[in-house]
């Protein structure tokens, strides 16, 4: 090896350390900007599809229907139950 080499590598070796903690800390920052935009995103679609089924004018896309069951339970009344059979 040349002499360049072997210098390099000493230096190299001596700042190690310092290197591999420098790599573990972009890791570490990547990891957390990573999570907060996948964060963002999901709260953002969560707002989005919020505001897309309740919106301001009070309607929402699923339309209400109101049944009267008035006459079923009437039906329902008067038919002879196990009770009154026997």
């Amino acid at each position: 090896m040349s002499q360049a080499k072997v210098d390099r590598y000493k230096e190299e070796k001596a700042n190690r350390k310092k290197t591999m903690q420098k790599a573990k800390a972009m890791h570490a920052l990547y990891s957390v900007i990573g999570t907060l935009v996948c964060l963002v995103l999901v709260c953002w679609i969560a707002y989005s599809a919020y505001g897309y089924f309740h919106k301001e004018d009070g309607q929402t896309t699923a339309s209400r229907t109101e049944v009267n069951v008035d006459a079923l339970n009437d039906y329902l009344g008067t038919l002879p139950t196990a009770d009154s059979a026997e």
